[in-house]
């Protein structure tokens, strides 16, 4: 693998600490810009997933979960008329991640002990929904398959609210000439993420006054190896085909068999059919052009159509940052320090990069700097 021009260069850029985005005043002011209103959007999302997991729960018809509990006459006409944020995907990030199943988390929702916790709450909660105590015996599965998509849905909730915060703190730091470089911006989001690591990620309901425990502090779910990297796995990589630009035929064989070898996330996206109809991250890029900073926003208005073209501008920025976010996360998931002089430790890290590059070298490299794409080429 590492003989193909641009996969040497990678691993030698990772090896070294540096990152894959070149460092330019341009790129710097697209990462930085982009990811302060992806912090704003992150923001919405999390209080809705949180707020569905919380008060939609066992709900088989959310049909106001979108609302977050608002139900006036002007939050559902601006929802009908489409002036709103698209939880749609807030989401579809959220299924990925129950469908893709990686990670402890989607380990301990398969296991026992869950099973014990969802018997306890459908049984409470089919004493006094009858419309629940006619599902659960004819779909044994339906119940706890909605609890299931409750749990991912408060995890990712939890795990947006502090990537949420952590952008929106680069930002800030940026503003006051903290941030001044590429490299600055990987590790400010490296540090973030480690210094979250550990943050236990737990879930419980109330109901009728009385508390129920899904995901309890006994099951030793933590933010970054339960949530952080399966949702880079589910979302950044494997994502799902995109509604019409694929076919759904298996006698044509345009989707992989196997779900590991998806390559439809955010980091393989075009960004040209984005903007399609039926195609999830183009809600996201809508979200984003009501938050973009005024200096970014000038930035688009000058290049190519102006603002004719701005969610495929943002889509494109939005690479860039998403390679400082994977970098980050893999720099700080090295299983030994990059300074090592340990040959073991030296070939453990190398190995480690090297998994990364096999998939990395196949996405939407050509926004990385100059020399990698010219090794592409």
């Amino acid at each position: 693998m590492t003989r193909q021009p641009e996969a040497a260069a990678m691993l030698e850029r990772l090896l070294a600490g540096v990152p894959l985005l070149d460092h330019s005043a341009e790129h710097l002011l697209e990462v930085v810009a982009v990811l302060e209103s992806y912090g704003e959007v992150l923001d919405a999302y999390s209080r809705n997933l949180i707020h569905q997991a919380q008060r939609e729960f066992l709900n088989p018809f959310p049909v106001l979960r979108f609302l977050n509990g608002e139900v006036t006459p002007q939050r559902l006409w601006r929802h009908l008329i489409h002036d709103r944020i698209n939880f749609e995907y807030a989401e579809y990030c959220q299924r990925l991640m129950l469908w893709h199943g990686t990670g402890g988390l989607d380990a301990y929702l398969d296991s026992p002990a869950f099973r014990q916790h969802c018997a306890v709450v459908i049984g409470h909660k089919r004493r006094r929904d009858p419309l629940l105590a006619l599902l659960d015996p004819l779909f044994p599965e339906f119940l706890p398959e909605l609890i299931r998509s409750a749990a991912t849905a408060s995890a990712l909730g939890q795990f947006w609210r502090v990537m949420s915060d952590l952008f929106l703190d680069l930002a800030a730091s940026h503003r006051r000439g903290e941030v001044a470089t590429i490299a600055a911006v990987v590790a400010f989001i490296r540090e973030g993420l480690v210094a979250a690591a550990g943050q236990p990620i737990c879930y419980a309901v109330e109901l009728d006054g009385v508390p129920f425990e899904i995901l309890p502090p006994a099951a030793g779910l933590t933010f970054l190896s339960d949530v952080a990297v399966p949702y880079v796995e589910a979302v950044f990589l494997r994502g799902s085909p995109f509604l019409g630009t694929v076919s759904f035929n298996a006698q044509a064989r345009q989707i992989p068999i196997d779900q590991a070898c998806f390559q439809y996330g955010a980091l393989y996206a075009d960004p040209l059919p984005t903007m399609g109809a039926g195609i999830p991250p183009s809600l996201l890029m809508q979200d984003m052009s009501r938050h973009l900073p005024a200096a970014l926003l000038q930035v688009y208005r000058s290049r190519g159509r102006g603002e004719g073209d701005l969610r495929v501008k943002i889509c494109a920025s939005f690479q860039k940052a998403m390679f400082c976010v994977t970098n980050a996360a893999i720099d700080g998931t090295f299983p030994h320090p990059l300074s090592s002089s340990d040959p073991s430790e030296q070939q453990a890290n190398r190995a480690y990069a090297m998994a990364w590059i096999e998939r990395l070298r196949v996405a939407r490299i050509d926004c990385l700097p100059d020399r990698l794409a010219a090794a592409a080429g």
